[in-house]
């Protein structure tokens, strides 16, 4: 790396949020700053269309990876394969490990602006017997192991279960219009139940009543708002799903079923398990951080203690449910922060405060697909709900423009997408 007297920005993490924000800051602040991201990979994983690839019999490593160096190449951003092993607030320097092969040295490399973007640690290890029982859909490897027991044989028929351990999320530095969630994000489980419950109907192996959603909250995917929890519950019971709420956590996985925290149990040939998320350790030691372990930033995602520090995505405390809707609302802010400070953004623009909304697409089989938005959660007004093949066709789309641009879709994307959705009849 180039030593340069251009303000140092250091992204930490190059998933939906870390890559999302470097690019956005590129676009702000242009060669006003020397920019670096480290991620202990060279590509990005595309999660949120992972399902798509497992219905449709395809290896999501084959199509949901997205090689990053040469993008932050082209934008001026070194990028350092490595581990982050330590983060020292006070004397603005971060300690790694190169990750790309075993028994590198420690490295460090020092910032003015520091932007944790490194996700959270999906606690599968936490799940007793999920290694021998469970399967799920949230990386390329998992996705490929539920691929290949669905398309190739291992699956016998039996009844499946689907849902969530329990989240812990932090109170500490908490506003008061973000509710406390049990689950870290449950379209996933409903998007998953609806596309395998139409693969078993073609198979002739089922369908609905294979299946049973569980989870340990009140109602599943409370965040949606409880006219849109209300219209969905109604849907998948006149479809015949089973359904559990309440279960406060997984206690085990075994062979024949789940075992929950509430004493209950559900028989499961097949079950699809999404975990808790909690905060990379590295994080959880900072003095940022809440009691659980997430980074307490304002409503601009900069954090309380330090000026210099901001959060994205599913590592900041804010980012309730785990929704990449979030993250990439949060890097637009935390780009146009920065570039406040360097007086190339206005202050009135610059200051737009985080304004969380459920945003999500999940499959349903046959190239249909749920859209649901919505605000009511966090105290709003917008609450909608609808199905079709357009929804599908723009979950679609999403993926091949943040693949074609590299991490930095187009101003009118996103508000493009929610127009084309919310007003197609």
């Amino acid at each position: 790396m180039a030593r340069t007297d251009k303000p140092h920005v250091l992204v930490l993490g190059g998933n939906l949020g870390g890559l999302t924000a470097a690019r956005f800051i590129r676009e702000q602040c242009g060669d006003a700053v020397s920019m670096t991201l480290i991620d202990r990979k060279p590509y990005l994983v595309f999660i949120p269309n992972i399902p798509i690839e497992v219905m449709a019999n395809r290896d999501p490593e084959d199509s949901m990876h997205l090689p990053i160096h040469h993008i932050l190449s082209d934008d001026g951003i070194d990028f350092i394969q490595a581990d982050v092993k330590e983060i020292d607030l006070e004397n603005r320097r971060v300690r790694f490990v190169p990750s790309e092969r075993l028994g590198s040295a420690a490295g460090q490399v020092s910032y003015d602006y520091l932007v944790l973007a490194l996700g959270a640690r999906l606690a599968y290890d936490r799940i007793e017997g999920f290694g021998d029982y469970g399967r799920t859909v949230s990386d390329s490897y998992y996705g490929d192991k539920l691929r290949l027991y669905l398309h190739e044989g291992g699956y016998q028929g039996g009844p499946i279960a689907i849902g969530s351990a329990r989240f812990h999320q932090g109170d500490r530095g908490r506003p008061d219009w973000l509710p406390l969630s049990k689950s870290a994000c449950e379209g996933p489980p409903l998007e998953i139940a609806l596309a395998l419950a139409t693969w078993l109907q073609d198979r002739q192996l089922g369908g609905p009543p294979t299946i049973t959603l569980f989870t340990p909250a009140e109602v599943i995917a409370e965040d949606a708002g409880e006219e849109i929890v209300q219209a969905f519950l109604g849907m998948m019971e006149e479809m015949g799903f089973g359904y559990k709420n309440k279960t406060e956590d997984i206690r085990r996985l075994t062979a024949d079923g789940i075992e929950f925290a509430n004493g209950d149990s559900v028989e499961a040939e097949l079950k699809i398990i999404f975990p808790n998320w909690e905060p990379h350790q590295v994080i959880r030691a900072l003095p940022v951080a809440d009691e659980v372990g997430f980074v307490v930033t304002d409503e601009t995602m900069r954090s309380v203690d330090y000026e210099n520090v901001f959060a994205v995505g599913d590592c900041a405390a804010l980012t309730v449910p785990k929704l990449g809707a979030h993250g990439h609302q949060q890097a637009a802010i935390v780009a146009r922060q920065i570039g406040k400070d360097l007086g190339r953004v206005r202050a009135e623009e610059a200051d737009r405060a985080f304004q969380p909304e459920i945003i999500c697409m999940g499959e349903m089989g046959h190239h249909k697909a749920f859209y649901v938005h919505s605000n009511t959660w966090y105290g709003g007004d917008i609450s909608i709900f609808k199905m079709g093949y357009i929804y599908y066709a723009l979950k679609i789309a999403f993926k091949e423009i943040y693949f074609h641009t590299g991490g930095k879709p187009p101003s009118w994307g996103v508000p493009l997408t929610e127009l084309l959705a919310e007003h197609h009849v």
